[in-house]
């Protein structure tokens, strides 16, 4: 099968080196299409780049798109030995826009990277020129999956042993086959994911060791702040949520009407706590609205970055 990077960029998959929280040096996947004003393309739990896999050449009409793997998660380095802190996909992010980035980007970002950019915007609002957030986990109660709760109460040291072991490699047919179910849960008309989508969903988790181990470490992250926000402990979470106002960029804010992860009720929440936003209901459309309703997500984007002079 050939390559996803080098059939979707004109130079393939590229390497980008930042140094993380812990102040090592850490290699970052990325490609990029297109020229102009850049905009980059943020993937949630467990993806990678190619969930933007239909917004990557569309959206380069207009920009220069640049996607890229969050460390840990698809073809970015997995430094399995290190833990990491709460919160270190912001700083990374941070790191990755200032080396690919000569003035602010537009960010389209969709759950668990949306939560990051709009920590982002807070924290570093000169990094960020507009803001799209699709589905994003701001005022999420628990883990919206058995899955991602089951791995976020499994000890780490099991989890590497099992990656370590190369079980998902050889019971290949078994995890895609278990990961198809899964993700077709997740999209309003299921038979849109194909079986080389499936192949390439499942790739980082069956051919590259330590993407296990790295999702599940961020997965415990996030279960210990939900914790922390129930019980009213110092957490991540609630500081976003309390900032929020302080966001003056402008933001789009796209939910799936379905989403059956996150309610359509939080994401008409966190267009009331934005002061500078627009927010899109996509109709027919559950958490994956990224290949779930694509055609629409990309022209909402267009529409509002023209209208918000981006264009």
């Amino acid at each position: 099968m050939k390559d996803w990077w080098q059939a979707t960029f004109p130079q393939g998959r590229q390497r980008l080196i930042i140094t993380d929280t812990k102040g090592y040096p850490v290699h970052i996947a990325y490609g990029e299409k297109g020229t102009g004003k850049s905009l980059i393309l943020l993937h949630g739990m467990g993806n990678w780049s190619y969930n933007w896999r239909y917004s990557i050449d569309p959206l380069s009409k207009h920009f220069r798109v640049i996607c890229f793997d969050a460390k840990g998660f698809g073809f970015s380095e997995k430094p399995v030995f290190r833990r990491e802190d709460n919160g270190h996909q912001v700083l990374e992010l941070a790191r990755i826009i200032q080396e690919l980035c000569d003035e602010p980007p537009v960010i389209v970002a969709e759950s668990l990277g949306a939560l990051v950019s709009l920590s982002l915007a807070q924290e570093y609002p000169e990094l960020v020129g507009r803001l799209v957030v699709v589905n994003v986990p701001i005022f999420a109660e628990k883990l919206p999956h058995w899955a991602m709760w089951i791995l976020s109460q499994t000890p780490l040291e099991l989890i590497q042993t099992i990656d370590s072991l190369r079980l998902a490699y050889f019971f290949a047919p078994l995890f895609r086959e278990i990961m198809a179910i899964e993700r077709r849960q997740v999209l309003f008309d299921p038979s849109v994911l194909t079986q080389e989508d499936i192949y390439w969903i499942s790739y980082p988790f069956i051919e590259i060791p330590g993407t296990l181990v790295k999702v599940a470490e961020d997965l415990q992250i996030a279960a210990r702040e939900i914790e922390h926000w129930q019980t009213q402990k110092p957490n991540m979470l609630s500081t976003i949520q309390k900032k929020l106002s302080n966001i003056e960029c402008p933001t789009l804010v796209l939910w799936g009407e379905q989403d059956n992860w996150f309610p359509v009720t939080h994401g008409e929440k966190l267009y009331r706590c934005l002061p500078n936003a627009k927010l899109k209901i996509l109709r027919n459309c559950r958490h994956d609205a990224a290949i779930g309703s694509a055609k629409e997500v990309n022209a909402a984007i267009v529409e509002f970055l023209a209208e918000t002079s981006f264009l």
